[in-house]
């Protein structure tokens, strides 16, 4: 009977040692391999953010690392904000930051301390000034000439000499001085810009109060395109036309591909965007990420490199963006998954949709 009991109590103890083992095993992968991702983005006034970045980014970092955690700010076009937010995740241990830049010089100098701490900066969507490990985004001088092209196709005989409105982006946004060199790159010679103004943290209302002034110098009825940078830009463009009454609108640019954006080119009052796949980018900068944060280089992920006014041959991965105007919807944002049928054609887009084929 003795002897039945000391059998038991070893087997018990064998099981207890070898889960105990298995879990101090865990666990020790979980440290070796588990580490924290800070994600840092510039505002909520453009959609992209927090419906598709964010949670695109999150998705693949599990996927990569499955005992990583994420933590994220949103500066909300702050660049002060953004500061304190970066120096905070540094102080709580973040292993690597994912940054998009509210202002690529104002941020310089939390970069360099974010280097001096050990911790590396992938530039996101972006590209900020500093010690940058990583950058990705897309080819911003090719987004413009897609926008270019595609307006003076859209204004047909008054390509030749009309007069277009430039809405460009944000000045401390790199992006928006290479949108602008693209799109004039197309355009000029060719139109006459009649109007170009710069829209602060690339907002709606600032966009729609530009457009207002152009139409009180040049007249509503004498403007025959307009350039607008992104789709929020666009938005605040259609708004001011149709409350000045313009009945017949001219073609206006975007860019982004925001869901609002894509019914405005159903509906026939926007005439394009730019659509640019996040869920490409979100996983070439979590591949950054979990490759810097193991202690790895980025020569498997980079594909190319970019240059900042203070660093050159950043590792980069750098992605090609398309032209979308209602032809295109169909063979890029619906065969990508971006939306389905049902999220753009509301009831009162149904015959709208029918005339563009986009069914179900």
């Amino acid at each position: 009977m003795r002897t039945r009991t000391w059998h038991v109590i070893a087997a018990l103890v064998a099981g207890f040692m070898t889960t105990s083992l298995a879990a101090c095993e865990e666990e020790e992968e979980k440290g070796t391999d588990g580490f924290t991702v800070g994600l840092l983005l510039p505002s909520r006034t453009v959609p992209r953010w927090e419906r598709s970045d964010r949670p695109l980014i999150e998705k693949r970092l599990k996927q990569l690392c499955p005992h990583c955690t994420m933590e994220y700010a949103n500066a909300q076009n702050d660049a002060m904000r953004q500061r304190q937010q970066m120096s905070s995740m540094v102080t709580k241990g973040v292993r690597v930051l994912i940054l998009d830049a509210t202002d690529a010089r104002a941020l310089r100098s939390s970069i360099q301390e974010a280097r001096e701490a050990g911790v590396p900066v992938i530039a996101y969507d972006r590209l900020a000034e500093g010690p940058i490990s990583g950058y990705v985004s897309f080819d911003g001088a090719q987004v413009g000439r897609l926008q270019g092209e595609a307006l003076l196709k859209a204004m047909g005989d008054k390509a030749n000499g009309g007069n277009v409105v430039m809405m460009n982006g944000d000045p401390t946004s790199p992006n928006a001085a290479l949108y602008r060199g693209g799109a004039l790159s197309v355009v000029s010679g060719k139109v006459k810009i009649g109007r170009s103004y710069d829209t602060q943290g690339w907002s709606t209302d600032s966009a729609h109060a530009n457009m207002s002034t152009a139409m009180a110098a040049l007249g509503p009825d004498r403007i025959d395109g307009v350039l607008a940078a992104n789709d929020a830009i666009a938005a605040g463009v259609i708004s001011a036309l149709k409350s000045a009454g313009v009945k017949e609108l001219p073609p206006v640019t975007g860019q982004d591909a925001d869901l609002d954006a894509v019914q405005r080119i159903v509906r026939g009052e926007q005439y394009m965007t730019v659509y640019k796949s996040f869920k490409a980018e979100a996983d070439a900068a979590a591949a950054m990420a979990v490759a810097l944060g193991r202690g790895g280089d980025l020569r498997e992920v980079a594909t190319t490199t970019a240059d900042s006014p203070t660093t050159r041959r950043i590792p980069s991965v750098l992605l090609t963006p398309s032209a979308v105007t209602v032809d295109d919807i169909n063979p890029t944002l619906l065969k990508d998954g971006m939306y389905t049928v049902d999220e753009i054609c509301t009831p009162e887009l149904r015959p709208a949709c029918d005339e563009a084929g986009l069914t179900r």
